[in-house]
């Protein structure tokens, strides 16, 4: 049977142009094929992979937002995805573009650990009727559509209501989402390993409008104020869906997590520290 690896790609940089071949010619001395997606493939120069072809491994070049777009075209051949970052921060990443050889090498070999990361499904539903179906790695959004007009919502949990309030969103987070919009929107960082959701109301007009960690296993529900404006879904910041004023967008663990493809068991906490540059040393380490 063909190996084959799918390349999802930061189109139209340069640095993609010249990293193409070179991953191509050390797959195909192992007996690999490297492909690309349909109407990305050409600009590639990369044959195209077909709905019937079976893909081993997806490999992303660029930041998070490729990988979360590398992680979507992985879902329906249930691959593991890899990440060489040629973004900024690129905290889903596994790798940077010096360590290029070493990822081939591991996936050649098959020399990487393969690690499941929880999703999100979401519904949207309104006037007693589904208007669309959706999943996230991240986060889902539910954001005012209009800057002129504040989003009235009411947050339920498991059919029950906890708070109302004002604002100009609401964000439900997985674990991996909490250290993207979630945490820029104020929420707080949550291990991977972490079996929870994360809501977080993004500028909220209200006392009770403060980040929640619920159990993975509830239904996370925001209903939109029928006299109000309407608003705009978001999963991972792509896959749009307008909301209508009344709807009510339903989220709960995925069915189908994705699968993450790592090359050494680092700490969560080291990769916090070195994504972030953040300091690791206090007071008592400071010689006056």
């Amino acid at each position: 049977m063909t190996r084959r690896v799918l390349l999802v790609a930061h189109t139209g940089r340069e640095d993609i142009s010249a990293l193409t071949p070179r991953i191509r010619d050390r797959l195909a001395k192992a007996g690999m094929d490297l492909v690309g997606l349909p109407g990305e493939s050409a600009l590639l120069d990369l044959p195209s992979v077909a709905p019937s072809d079976g893909v081993e491994l997806v490999l992303s070049l660029g930041g998070d937002g490729t990988l979360l777009r590398a992680a979507d075209r992985a879902r329906p051949f249930d691959a593991p995805v890899l990440g060489v970052n040629l973004g900024k921060v690129g905290f889903l990443t596994e790798a940077d573009p010096e360590q290029l050889d070493a990822v081939l090498e591991s996936i050649v070999t098959r020399g990487y650990n393969v690690r499941e990361r929880m999703t999100v499904d979401v519904r949207v539903e309104h006037d007693g009727r589904e208007l669309d179906r959706g999943w996230a790695l991240n986060e889902v959004s539910i954001e005012k559509a209009t800057r002129e007009r504040i989003l009235d919502v009411v947050v339920e949990v498991d059919g029950h209501g906890v708070s109302a309030f004002g604002c100009d969103g609401v964000l439900i987070a997985t674990p991996t989402g909490s250290t993207a919009y979630a945490f820029s929107a104020g929420g707080p960082i949550m291990w991977p390993q972490l079996e929870a959701l994360l809501v977080v109301p993004s500028n909220a007009f209200a006392l009770f409008a403060r980040p929640m960690v619920v159990s993975a296993g509830v239904e996370v529900a925001v209903h939109i104020d029928p006299l109000g404006p309407e608003a705009a879904l978001a999963c991972d910041g792509s896959r749009i869906t307008e909301l209508p004023a009344g709807s009510r967008v339903r989220v709960r663990r995925g069915h189908q997590p994705v699968k993450m493809a790592r090359l050494a068991d680092r700490p969560f906490a080291d990769r916090l520290v070195r994504k972030f540059s953040l300091p690791i040393h206090g007071w008592r380490n400071k010689r006056h």
